[in-house]
């Protein structure tokens, strides 16, 4: 096993191993295993993801110096299924790339702007958001501010005005690709990762997230309720790749809120690893009551409490992300 676990509680660090206790590497997996559970891969069997969609990625590299991305990653991190992590993903990321010398962008685009609060960001309903952006074409350097806690992160806030732009973007022109002009208008050159928050729904916000990323970031929360319509994700995926952005591709499934407690974890962690491959993350994100306790205090966990198990995972995690996108 890598990583830690400590006997009887959710806090786990690292790598689960899969297929019985096997510790063989995550990605000498192929296709699913004989002992994967009906109901997980009955969930799973819409889910497909192409090698036209699917990046395939070499195993991390140990380096004490996190490399830099040769250009910037736009990367957007969505799921429709809510309660799988996605903002606290996004957050705690961003949060441990800048911690590590990367220059980051957090676009909140969801109307709770959860993201904004958890980066100490004040996000009333005055101040210029990524709705001005979206809606009423205002520059995105007008609305992107410092994290105060943390050097080299930057935020686009969202604020609840934000709640009624999927009705006013009906009516826009070019209303799916608007975050990606903003963007392409916007100096991305200055910062090596901008991670995009999306809401739990695949509506026109999520959309335009979608059309203006690059990469995307699955994360899965290991329970099997979470798998339900990761399908249907999938196949919006593919027809945004094949109408919108045939650029995009599926670069990350991060598997989050792992208890170790229970058996039903670690299965739905194996059948993801099999299905998915070498694009899941070695890292899981185990279920973490600082985790959970940071956004109050307008804080990501990688300044609230730093030595612990989800800020420590989070960590490992935004390492391999780093080391797998690194130019050779």
């Amino acid at each position: 096993m890598w990583g830690s676990t400590t006997s009887g509680t959710a806090e786990t660090v690292g790598y689960v191993p899969t297929n019985g206790g096997s510790q063989g590497p995550p990605g000498s997996r192929g296709g699913p295993s004989q002992g994967e559970s009906e109901l997980v891969r009955e969930a799973l069997k819409d889910a497909k993801v192409s090698r036209e969609t699917a990046v395939r990625v070499k195993p991390e590299r140990r380096e004490k110096e996190w490399p830099r991305p040769a250009e910037c990653r736009v990367v957007t991190i969505a799921n429709q299924k809510g309660g799988v992590g996605k903002t606290t993903t996004s957050v705690n990321l961003a949060a441990s790339l800048a911690m590590h010398g990367a220059q980051v962008l957090v676009v909140d685009l969801d109307p709770q702007g959860n993201a904004s609060t958890a980066l100490g960001i004040d996000h009333h309903a005055d101040v210029p958001s990524i709705y001005e952006v979206l809606i009423e074409d205002l520059p995105m350097k007008d609305i992107v501010v410092p994290a105060p806690e943390i050097p080299n992160l930057h935020c686009a806030p969202a604020n609840l005005n934000l709640a009624g732009a999927e009705i006013e973007l009906v009516s826009k022109v070019a209303r799916e690709s608007r975050l990606r002009r903003a963007l392409d208008s916007y100096d991305t050159g200055m910062f090596d990762y901008v991670l995009i928050d999306c809401p739990p729904s695949l509506g026109l916000l999520t959309v335009n997230a979608l059309v203006g990323g690059d990469e995307l970031l699955i994360p899965i929360q290991c329970e099997y309720y979470a798998l339900e319509g990761l399908g249907q994700l999938i196949r919006t995926v593919d027809l945004v790749k094949s109408h919108l952005n045939p650029g995009l591709n599926v670069s990350t499934i991060l598997l989050t809120m792992y208890d170790a407690r229970t058996r039903l974890a670690a299965q739905v962690a194996e059948d993801v690893r099999n299905h998915f491959g070498d694009v899941v993350l070695n890292t899981v994100i185990p279920r973490s009551v600082r985790v959970s306790e940071a956004p109050s205090y307008g804080q990501s966990v990688m300044t609230y409490d730093p030595g612990s198990s989800g800020a420590l995972a989070y960590s490992e995690a935004a390492s391999e992300m780093a080391h797998r996108g690194a130019s050779e």
